[in-house]
């Protein structure tokens, strides 16, 4: 099950960076601004806003299926109609498919910890969180690498019609092989697992829980870091073809392979964080470690953008992008451990509203710090941001680990640790299946 979610959240990601990645290409072709191309970028951060609250609600009442499910399908719907859309004159129908595709990522970003709970036992939760994020990288990974292999910013525009074509349909393809093995063998549970509770996660019960996360201290400050780092890299990864412009020559080859680096190096990331952090369970300490190297990370890249070097913009991305993706799953399984027993979507689908709120304000502030001041003004704002959401982490948030103190109580005195019960109620939808 997490290998074909992971699939299928590759679909959907891919098409986030799609258009931004040759932005040339796609502003001569179809006669609009760079502004209208950052938008089939931020498009994915302003639906997720407002459907983050349905999406976690849906995941809640009807589980992984049904949520997942519609993701594919949504996906599967956009890129198809963005098939039909190779023409000068159809802008607005290869936006409304975007829109479609990103409206569809709602039901798929929230899965991951979910379905790390259901599908896996307690020692093996952060590992596979990070494999379910890595699909959404992975996704990114080929969005930064395909288009502009495809797509060539052609003196003849009608030279540009069948790469673009090629481009869509290629995608519309794979998105509906992806739906069709979804709905073929896409499963909830394990068998054998316990059943669903009688009584499902009522609209009353779920916006309860939401209130309580939302005045919950300790969540609302790792909200507000995992929101300016996820941002930061939202904005750098939207704007890399701009800013690489202004200082590389080649620079739509080089664009696209950096962003391929800086997602590859990602997802090494966030299954490597991962694992420590299941070898570990040191969740505020390696969270902030990651956090404070990703800091590091910008700060490099600010540097290597300034200094024109390429060798040093490849090892600078490499590191920008181990770190600041490997945060990712941590944030998430951090969020879980303050919030138990809240279900895992909620928590997990609030983290990703913060980021796209990060990101909308962000990318256009980057933008614009591109044009008006260049590159090292804009990167040292991030810089700011990322320090601020690191003073965050460092001198409030307090890390009460709330699940592992359910999954693993400490044993009566005197008794065999090894003899100690295991919980008789774990958060809604966590496996009960405890390593021995």
């Amino acid at each position: 099950m997490l290998l074909l979610f992971t699939f299928t959240s590759a679909s959907n990601a891919v098409q986030w960076i799609q258009f931004a990645i040759i932005t040339e290409p796609v502003m001569r072709f179809y006669g609009v601004s760079a502004d209208d191309v950052n938008w089939t970028s931020m498009i994915y951060m302003v639906t997720y806003v407002p459907l983050v609250f349905p999406a976690a609600w849906l995941l809640d009442r009807m589980g992984l299926r049904v949520c997942v499910t519609l993701g594919a399908m949504g996906t599967c719907a956009g890129a198809s109609l963005k098939a039909f859309a190779a023409e000068p004159w159809l802008w607005s129908l290869a936006f409304a498919g975007q829109a479609i595709t990103a409206m569809s990522q709602t039901c798929l970003l929230g899965v991951p910890a979910r379905l790390a709970a259901v599908w896996f036992p307690s020692t093996e939760l952060a590992s596979a969180t990070a494999v379910g994020v890595f699909g959404n990288q992975l996704g990114i990974a080929v969005g930064f690498l395909v288009p502009p292999f495809l797509v060539h910013n052609e003196t003849n525009v009608d030279d540009m019609r069948p790469q673009l074509h090629l481009l869509f349909a290629s995608t519309a393809v794979v998105t509906g092989a992806l739906l069709l093995l979804v709905i073929l063998l896409f499963r909830a549970a394990p068998d054998g697992s316990p059943p669903p509770p009688e009584e499902p996660v009522s609209l009353g019960d779920f916006a309860s829980g939401v209130r309580r996360l939302m005045t919950h201290r300790n969540f609302l400050l790792l909200l507000v870091a995992y929101a300016l780092n996820v941002g930061s890299f939202y904005a750098v990864s939207t704007l890399l073809g701009q800013a690489v412009a202004a200082r590389v020559d080649d620079s739509a080859e080089h664009a696209g392979v950096l962003g391929l680096v800086m997602v590859v190096a990602g997802m090494l990331g966030s299954v490597i964080c991962g694992v420590i952090l299941d070898r570990t369970r040191k969740y505020k300490e390696v969270t902030l470690a990651v956090y404070v190297m990703s800091l590091v990370g910008l700060i490099l890249y600010a540097g290597a953008l300034a200094s024109r070097s390429l060798g040093y913009l490849y090892f600078a991305s490499i590191s920008l992008g181990f770190f600041m993706t490997g945060y990712l799953p941590l944030g998430f399984e951090l969020a879980a451990e303050l919030t138990y027993p809240e279900p895992e979507g909620t928590s997990s689908g609030l983290l990703n509203a913060g980021a796209q709120l990060g990101g909308l304000a962000f990318t256009p502030a980057y933008a614009a710090l591109l044009d008006s001041s260049g590159d090292l003004w804009a990167n040292a704002g991030l810089c700011a941001a990322l320090a601020l959401g690191m003073g965050v982490s460092v001198l409030l948030l307090r890390a009460d680990l709330l699940r592992q103190r359910a999954l693993h109580p400490p044993a009566p005195a005197g008794d065999d640790p090894a003899l100690a019960p295991a919980p008789d109620h774990l958060a809604p939808g966590l496996d009960k299946r405890l390593s021995p």
